[in-house]
């Protein structure tokens, strides 16, 4: 039945549903049934699948890879644990719309980052939010993604303006209204609001309409080493309190750094250690960084430099977003997924796990949070978006070894209740999925839940999107 709806784009052989029922990360789930892959919204395929589905009880999940968030617990794009059917979205690429004098775009969700920035080249506008890999935009829409520009850009959920969405029951919703693409809006309840992070169990996103930025006239990169933890995170806090406008802020700590110089081949202190960019004017960033290095300096900095040619700068911004695969590195033999991290330690696999605090609570939560993981007895490293408060753990572990298996868990559940302490969310980025299921009842509270499970129900009443994830 289904293949007759969705003709030769149905990818029933083991090749397609395997490819798309996998992540980045080495947690097991099971393997998608079927991939239906549609070129339009607009074909049979996708408006009637979600009707097939609702008929005979079939779940199914947008396709895609991702990182996890938390152990046992797949990244939100990532197909269900239960089987189902998994959408590859992937052949609807084209930008559909654009409007430079209001700054917006829509885009289809086969349209990457990278794509659609390369698309603006001429026009003097660029999509600033960077998670590192060149994501999906609708998908980095339907995770709530954010990454190293957060701090002056802001994250998705500030950079969506519209969404267009094919619900389970087959409907297709706009949700700020058909073709509409206004910056603020007192009408009604923020329906793009509600699908932005919804991790792919509320519906399908099939186009995005997206908030565009000026590119800035000159970006300057800087680095500078800390005595400690607590003086890298003093200092960042300083140069916030100091209204310096600092597009990127991005703490590293030593082993992060060892990892990096032998991965990237960079010549920098092991230390703990801030990357920094600035965005404006030649003469804005002159007064930017010299404010900068005055406070950095004041909190014990050494070693402050700066990269103003393109190439210096996406050389030291190309070493931190590979962060993941240089500390697999630290480990021969680790699956290669979030680059720098796995080359500590041989023969194991890669672990991240990530929370957000208050701007204050960050010096206490990362020393805290060092300490922790030297007791542990793990293997990982922390890199954080401090400017926003976020901060990733990657850790090192061996999946065959149970014991260590649950000091990883332990430590991950640890450090979420730690930042819940402090007023914070168990996670900044990640997202829930599976893994954090409990955690998000116990930062909401009952009230919460039940709201959401309300809303759930009423957009999927049969639970066919992305079960058993979040709630």
């Amino acid at each position: 039945m289904m293949s007759q709806c969705t003709g030769a784009n149905l990818q029933t052989s083991w090749c397609g549903p395997r490819m798309w029922s996998r992540s980045a990360s080495w947690q097991p789930c099971a393997m998608a049934k079927m991939c239906p892959s549609s070129h339009s919204v607009q074909e049979p395929g996708l408006r009637v699948e979600s009707v097939l589905c609702r008929r005979s009880a079939s779940r199914w999940s947008p396709g895609g890879r991702d990182l996890a968030g938390d152990l046992g617990q797949p990244a939100p794009g990532y197909p269900s644990c239960q089987g189902g059917v998994c959408v590859n979205l992937t052949h609807m690429d084209r930008i559909l719309e654009l409007n430079p004098k209001d700054f917006s775009v829509v885009v289809e969700p086969g349209v990457t980052r990278k794509a659609l920035n390369t698309h603006l080249r001429d026009t003097g506008l660029w999509f600033p939010v960077d998670p590192g890999a060149d994501a999906s935009l609708c998908g980095m829409a339907a995770t709530g993604a954010s990454g190293t520009n957060t701090v002056r850009y802001g994250t998705m959920r500030d950079n969506v303006l519209n969404l267009e969405v094919v619900l389970p029951g087959g409907q297709l919703l706009h949700t700020a209204g058909r073709g509409r693409h206004f910056r603020k809006s007192a009408a009604g309840y923020n329906l793009t609001g509600l699908f932005v992070g919804s991790e792919g169990t509320l519906g399908l996103i099939t186009a995005a309409t997206l908030h565009l930025h000026p590119v800035p006239e000159a970006m300057v990169a800087a680095t500078c080493a800390f005595p400690s933890v607590q003086a890298a995170m003093d200092s960042t806090i300083c140069i916030l309190q100091s209204a310096v406008p600092v597009a990127r802020i991005e703490f590293l700590d030593d082993v992060t750094m060892d990892a990096c110089n032998r991965y990237s081949n960079l010549n920098c202190l092991v230390a703990p250690t801030l990357f920094l960019e600035f965005h404006g004017s030649e003469q804005a960033l002159e007064e930017q960084l010299q404010r900068t290095e005055e406070i950095t300096q004041h909190h014990g900095a050494s070693h402050f430099s700066w990269a103003k040619e393109a190439e210096q700068r996406s050389k030291l911004w190309t070493a931190r977003h590979n962060t993941w695969y240089a500390t697999l590195a630290l480990r021969p033999g680790c699956k290669v997924s979030h680059a720098a991290t796995l080359a500590l330690r041989p023969g194991c696999k890669g672990y991240s796990t990530d929370v957000c605090v208050p701007i204050s609570r960050l010096p206490e939560i990362l020393v805290q949070t060092k300490e922790d993981l030297k007791a542990s007895g793990l293997t990982g490293a922390i890199v954080g978006h401090v400017g926003d408060g976020n901060f990733h753990c990657i850790l090192l572990v061996d999946p065959e070894d149970a014991e260590e298996r649950h000091r990883v868990k332990a430590f991950s559940h640890q450090l979420a209740r730690r930042a819940l302490a402090l007023r914070g969310t168990c996670t900044g980025e990640h997202g829930i999925g599976l893994g954090k299921r409990q955690l998000l009842q116990e930062e909401v509270g009952a009230v919460g839940m039940e709201t959401m499970w309300q809303l759930k129900a009423t957009l999927d009443p049969r639970g066919l999107m992305n079960p058993g994830k979040v709630l």
